[in-house]
């Protein structure tokens, strides 16, 4: 059987769309490891997304396995193992006790003991056909739990009305992938393929139209405090003329006594010469 199902060509051409974008999707946390690598650090950065991407792309494999002409399927994933594994090793290295131990925790639960237990119910309690249903629906679920992660950025987009932690090009090539993935997915004529990438599009195109809203269509914030910086200058004003009466108290004098008033002088003098 060969590598590369040509015979579907539609499926070809997605299948290898989908393993370019997916590729640079998962190399996107490059320059974040390799600055957490440079400082020793890992600066407050959480583990879980790359957990998850690990536990999503061995579920994705293992469902791949199931299938016929599905290598595209394989080569994205496998990848995906192998760059979420190094991500992960960098941050046991340099992360604190309390998040290593945490990351442990969940490499355990979650990657280990969760993936074996899927493991031997599948190959054990199901067969054939029945058993990639039963995969792939899991990996369905997996998938929509995973694309259901980015509510809480929109929500905090939506209280923030600031688009600063929804970066636009990580939106829009996500939104690509989920539609590439999902023509491969319908060339396949597999739902389990197609099915969490309609949801995936969905979302990211609710994260574009969010971004242009709260990006290009919003009023001047911040206009109450502008009046109340202006409402303190003359209080500043004041304060340092007070300063400058005190370190310097003579120039004032001599200014008082330079513009004394002398009208009731001039108005002595106009009597006396009425009297003569």
């Amino acid at each position: 059987m060969p590598l590369f199902d040509t015979h579907n060509t539609w499926a070809f051409v997605f299948g290898l769309m989908g393993n370019v974008i997916s590729f640079a999707v998962f190399l996107s946390p490059v320059p974040t490891f390799y600055r957490v690598w440079k400082k020793k650090t890992t600066e407050g950065f959480q583990s879980l997304p790359y957990v998850m991407a690990l536990f999503s792309a061995t579920l994705w494999l293992y469902y791949a396995t199931q299938k016929k002409d599905v290598f595209l399927l394989v080569t994205i994933n496998s990848f995906g193992c192998f760059i979420e594994t190094i991500y992960i090793s960098i941050f046991l290295a340099f992360a604190p006790k309390k998040a290593r131990m945490l990351t442990v925790k969940l490499l355990l639960l979650m990657n280990f003991g969760g993936f074996c237990l899927i493991l031997l119910l599948c190959q054990f309690l199901a067969k054939g056909t029945t058993r990639a249903k039963i995969i792939g629906g899991i990996c369905v679920g997996f998938s929509v739990c995973v694309f259901a992660a980015p509510l809480s950025i929109i929500r905090t987009v939506i209280k923030t009305r600031s688009v600063e932690y929804m970066p636009f090009s990580l939106s829009l090539t996500l939104t690509i992938s989920a539609v590439v993935w999902l023509l491969y997915g319908l060339a396949l004529k597999d739902i389990y393929v197609a099915f969490p990438n309609v949801i995936g599009f969905a979302l990211g195109a609710l994260q574009m139209i969010l971004y242009v809203v709260y990006k290009y269509c919003k009023t001047p914030p911040h206009l109450g405090e502008k009046e109340v910086e202006a409402a303190k200058l003359p209080e500043v004003t004041l304060d340092m003329l007070k300063l400058g009466t005190v370190s310097s108290p003579e120039p004032i004098a001599a200014v008082r006594q330079a513009n004394k008033c002398t009208c009731g002088n001039d108005r002595r003098a106009e009597i006396e010469d009425g009297q003569k």
